[in-house]
């Protein structure tokens, strides 16, 4: 379950705008040394969102980009929550759930653009299927190409061991080896699926309200994956939709400014969502061989950056 503490944070008004009430949707965004692409990620869910009441929350972990002075002048109707180091992504992002009111809640990567009426296809489809808690768009790479981990299975042993050793790319179309990427479903088709993208995920309040924020113990990676699987497990039906689509960077902020740290949080993320949700469905001794495997992952991913001349995280994630 998600924490209900309150954080202890600054909150900073980036100008006069009164509060928003009757909310339809409330935009939360976490950023770190991102500004060039705040720009353009809050530029296109103006120009291409019709939804009439819609509320901008944006957490900041201590940038040093211009990003306060850029709101100040450019958006002053959006909230600013100043922090002053980086706190990752799932405690910010709490952060802007608390302080939002909106009927429907949307978490967005600042690193995204948002095509025509993505996010009113989105809220469309909430509104028409109300057992569907969660739901998320076609999720585009630079190229326009599917972002595939937009929509996931389970990220159970089999499902990560056929991702990462590329047997998948092998058998794209078979069930049992695109358990993850979930390959073997039509991209263009709508379908409900075991989990989506943090990059552009969107909640109905009442997920929240039954099984709380998203946790905490994942300072960044999978905090969506158990968000996901915890609604699931509360009843609640997750679903792709791909006639809303975005543009995602992927990998810009954070992942960029701190790349030894990201492996870092995003190996220990996956051990603890393991640890949390599956573990217990598998024998102690595979257990350990898997924690065993895990680590050898771990200390691969960090010689490979240490032999790249652009040192990132890497977009591979279960």
């Amino acid at each position: 379950m998600g924490t209900n503490s309150q954080t202890d944070t600054a909150a900073l008004q980036a100008g006069t705008a009164e509060p928003l009430t009757d909310v339809t949707l409330s935009v939360c965004i976490v950023t770190y040394q991102a500004l060039e692409y705040v720009r353009d990620c809050l530029q296109s869910l103006y120009a291409n969102t019709n939804i009439p009441s819609i509320e901008i929350t944006i957490v900041d972990n201590g940038s040093t980009d211009g990003l306060q002075q850029f709101l100040k002048e450019a958006y002053p109707q959006v909230r600013l929550i100043q922090n002053d180091s980086n706190e990752g992504f799932t405690r910010p992002t709490n952060q802007a759930l608390r302080a939002s009111s909106g009927r429907y809640l949307l978490l967005l990567n600042p690193d995204t653009v948002v095509l025509p009426q993505a996010l009113d296809k989105l809220a469309e489809f909430l509104d028409t299927h109300p057992q569907v808690g969660i739901c998320g768009p076609k999720v585009l790479n630079r190229d326009l190409t599917l972002q595939k981990p937009c929509r996931r299975g389970d990220a159970r042993p089999w499902a990560v061991l056929t991702y990462f050793s590329g047997i998948w790319k092998l058998f794209p179309k078979s069930k049992l080896f695109g358990q993850y990427l979930l390959t073997y479903m039509d991209e263009d088709e709508t379908h409900p699926v075991d989990g989506v993208s943090g990059s552009c995920m969107l909640i109905r309040r009442e997920v929240i309200d039954q099984i709380g924020y998203l946790d905490e113990r994942f300072f960044a990676y999978q905090e969506d994956a158990d968000f996901c699987y915890r609604a699931r497990q509360a009843g609640w039906q997750v679903f792709y939709v791909p006639t809303a689509q975005i543009i995602h960077y992927g990998g810009m902020g954070g992942s960029r400014v701190e790349p030894f740290r990201s492996i870092f949080e995003w190996h220990k993320s996956y051990f603890l969502f393991y640890r949390k949700n599956f573990a217990k469905d598998y024998f102690f001794l595979f257990n350990w061989v898997y924690y065993v495997l895990m680590l050898l992952k771990f200390l691969s991913a960090v010689m490979l950056n240490l032999l790249r001349k652009e040192k990132f995280a890497g977009a591979k994630r279960p």
